[in-house]
C-alpha cells in the first residue's frame, strides 16, 4: 500500500471522528505532549490560529517566509542587510503563553510602532526613555526581562545609521534585529533566546537566513521584483496572471539565485506529524516558503498527512486561478527539487468548506479528486467567523488528521 492509498484509508476510517473531540480533550489535558503539527506560511493569516493552538500542542513547527520588502521592513533591511523578520516576530507572539507573569505587557511592547506622525527627534526621544526603562510600555515588565529588552534595544541605537528612519518601526523587529546582529547575524540563536523569553509554545524558523527576495514572471513577459509589488496590497494589485516565482540576489543585480535550505531545517520536516500547507497571500507567503531547493524532497520523505487549505474571500494574487489551478502551481513548486517524486508524497487533502465559503473562485473538487487528492469538504466558517475561516473549527480537523 502506497502513501496515498495509505493516508486515503486513514482518512476513510476517521472521517466520522472529524472533528476527534476525544484527541483534542486529550490534547488539551497534555498540551507538551500533543502533535507536531508543520505550516508553511508568513503573514498574519496564522496568527488567530496559532494563538489557540497553543491550547492543544507545544510542539508546532512554523517555516515562515523571510521575503517581506514593504514598510519598515524596507527600512531594516536597507539598514542591515538582512532578510525580513517581522512575520517572525508575529508568529513568535501569536505562540507566546500569555497566561505566564510579564508576558502580556511584553506582548504590547512588542505589537508597539513608533509613530508616523511624530518628528525623527521625538521618536529618538522615545526610544532612549525605552532604553533607559522609563517608558510606560517598559515599567510594566518584570526582571530579568526588562533588562534583556533594553540590553537590546540599545545595541539597536548603537548600530543604527544615523540617517535610520524610526516612523511606524516596529519595536519588536528592533529588539530581533539588535539580537540577530549581536549573534554575528544567526538568526537560529535569537529565536531561542526570545522564545524562551515569552514561554513561545513552539518552533519558529525562516526557511532561509539570507537577505534575498522575491521576483515574479507575469505571463505578459514583465518581471515584478519586491515582494510588496507583488501582494496588491501596497500597490494596485498584479491585472496579468503569474507565470512563476523565483528568489534574487539584489546585491548581484537582481540575478536569479538556487538557495538550499539547511539540514535543521531538513530535521524539523522529517519530524512533522502533519504538513500543513495553509491559507495566505498564495505566492508570496505559501509558495514563496516552498522555494528554497530540498522543501520538496524533504516533505516527500515524511510520511504524515499533507494538507493543503484554500483561502476564502480575494487573495489578488491569483486572479483567473481555480483551486485545482492552485494545487498544480503548489505541486509544481514542490517538485522543482523533486522532479521523480509522486504528488501521493506531497499533497493528500485539500479542505473546503462548499457551503459556506467564500472563495471567489470555481470550487472544481472533480478535477482535484482526479489527481488522487482527496477533498475534504468540512464546516470551516461558523457565524462568528464569517466570510472567513473560523480557526477552532480548521484546527480540530488538523489536529484530529495529526
Amino acid at each position: 500500500m502506497n502513501i496515498q492509498q495509505k493516508t486515503t484509508s486513514i482518512f476513510i476510517r476517521r472521517k466520522e471522528l472529524l472533528p476527534n473531540s476525544v484527541k483534542l480533550a486529550r490534547y488539551a489535558k497534555v498540551p507538551e505532549l500533543g502533535p507536531r503539527p508543520l505550516f508553511f506560511s508568513g503573514g498574519s493569516a496564522l496568527r488567530h490560529l496559532s494563538s489557540i493552538l497553543i491550547k492543544y500542542t507545544y510542539n508546532s513547527i512554523h517555516i515562515i517566509t523571510p521575503f517581506d520588502s514593504g514598510g519598515s521592513s524596507a527600512t531594516l533591511r536597507r539598514a542591515f542587510k538582512m532578510f525580513a523578520i517581522g512575520d517572525i516576530r508575529n508568529r513568535l507572539m501569536a505562540l507566546s503563553d500569555q497566561t505566564l507573569h510579564g508576558n502580556p505587557c511584553i506582548f504590547r511592547l512588542f505589537v508597539h510602532r513608533f509613530s508616523k506622525d511624530e518628528t525623527q527627534a521625538n521618536l529618538i526621544i522615545e526610544l532612549k526613555q525605552m532604553i533607559a526603562g522609563k517608558h510606560r510600555l517598559i515599567v510594566q515588565i518584570p526582571d530579568p526581562m526588562r533588562k534583556i529588552i533594553r540590553h537590546h534595544l540599545l545595541r539597536f541605537q548603537e548600530l543604527m545609521p544615523p540617517d535610520f528612519d524610526l516612523h511606524g518601526a516596529s519595536i519588536g523587529n528592533l529588539i530581533l534585529t539588535a539580537g540577530f546582529l549581536e549573534n554575528r547575524r544567526h538568526p537560529d540563536q535569537v529565536i531561542y533566546i526570545f522564545s524562551k523569553l515569552v514561554e513561545v509554545r513552539g518552533v519558529v524558523r525562516p526557511v532561509i537566513n539570507e537577505n534575498y527576495h522575491l521576483a515574479v514572471e507575469l505571463e505578459d513577459g514583465r518581471i515584478i521584483e519586491g515582494q510588496h509589488q507583488i501582494t496588491g496590497k501596497e500597490v494596485e494589485a498584479l491585472s496579468v496572471p503569474v507565470k512563476r516565482l523565483f528568489i534574487i540576489d539584489r546585491e548581484k543585480n537582481g540575478k536569479e539565485i538556487m538557495v538550499g535550505i539547511r539540514n535543521k531545517l531538513k530535521k524539523l520536516i522529517y519530524s512533522a506529524d502533519l504538513i500543513c500547507y495553509p491559507m495566505g497571500s498564495f505566492y508570496t507567503s505559501l509558495l514563496a516558503s516552498l522555494l528554497p531547493q530540498g522543501i520538496g524532497r524533504a516533505i516527500s520523505q515524511n510520511t504524515c498527512p499533507k494538507v493543503f487549505i484554500p483561502s476564502m474571500g480575494f487573495d489578488p494574487e491569483i486572479t483567473g486561478m481555480t483551486i485545482t489551478d492552485q494545487v498544480l502551481a503548489l505541486l509544481a513548486t514542490l517538485q522543482n527539487d523533486a522532479p521523480d517524486v509522486e504528488i501521493s508524497e506531497l499533497l493528500n487533502f485539500v479542505i473546503i468548506d462548499s457551503k459556506c465559503g467564500t472563495y471567489n473562485i470555481k470550487l472544481d473538487t472533480i478535477e482535484i479528486a482526479a489527481l488522487g487528492i482527496k477533498v475534504i469538504d468540512m464546516p470551516l466558517v461558523s457565524k462568528k467567523s464569517k466570510p472567513l475561516i473560523d480557526s477552532m473549527l480548521l484546527l480540530g480537523i488538523l489536529l484530529s488528521l495529526a
